[in-house]
């Protein structure tokens, strides 16, 4: 699902807030935004840019009739519960968040306060209890079909056609939702002849560390 389209479920969400609480003053309707993205990441700036478009169209603008909390986890978990707990205090109406770190961290700290979220595994990563019927307060979309992990491994193998070793890269802290995609990637990794062998890193020393010790022809990096 595309990520203006999962904007525009937040923004449809605020849309049906009931003219009686949008009327009050002067309080406004307050939504919390949480990006795993570093401040001033481009990819991050264009889902806050979004954001503020989508609930433009529905009528709503950033400090003239909803308020905007925005926080920046910059990859981090640790920091990331931070600020999601800062978030969750502020008692806003509605959390955004963009990852599978992030959502995780408001989810340990509400219950309670709708949360709408972007991840790859919602299901395994225990957010919801089924696409149809979530349950909880947490719904949200999916970003990657499942399929595409085996599309990842055939890419590869059309570009590189000699390769029969491919070591899979992932930090569990920032990537919990790799394990997910791995026994995708297992699975098709033997239709193409393709020995796979993940390797956990959490820097870029661990990587030339553990290199070495498994001879691969490519990396493919999961985050």
């Amino acid at each position: 699902m595309r990520r203006r389209e999962f904007i525009t479920l937040a923004g449809g969400t605020a849309a049906a807030w009931p003219l009686a609480v949008r009327a009050q003053q002067p309080v406004m309707p307050r939504i919390g935004v949480l990006l795993g993205f570093p401040e001033g990441d481009p990819e991050g700036e264009s889902w806050r840019q979004a954001l503020l478009e989508g609930l433009s169209k529905f009528g709503w603008k950033r400090d003239n009739n909803i308020r905007i909390d925005v926080r920046w986890g910059a990859g981090d978990p640790g920091r990331m519960q931070k600020l999601a707990k800062e978030l969750v205090e502020m008692q806003p109406d509605l959390i955004q968040v963009s990852s599978t770190p992030a959502t995780a961290a408001v989810l340990r700290e509400t219950h309670t306060i709708p949360v709408v979220f972007l991840v790859s595994d919602p299901i395994g990563s225990g957010f919801i209890a089924s696409l149809a019927r979530p349950g909880g307060n947490a719904t949200g979309f999916v970003n990657l079909e499942d399929s595409v992990a085996g599309k990842w491994l055939e890419l590869l193998k059309e570009v590189a056609p000699q390769t029969s070793r491919v070591s899979i890269l992932f930090n569990p802290k920032t990537a919990p939702q790799s394990a997910y995609y791995l026994k995708l990637l297992e699975a098709t990794a033997p239709s193409l002849a393709l020995e796979l062998k993940a390797m956990q890193v959490s820097n870029a020393g661990e990587i030339e560390r553990k290199s070495p010790t498994w001879r691969s022809d490519r990396m493919l990096a999961l985050s």
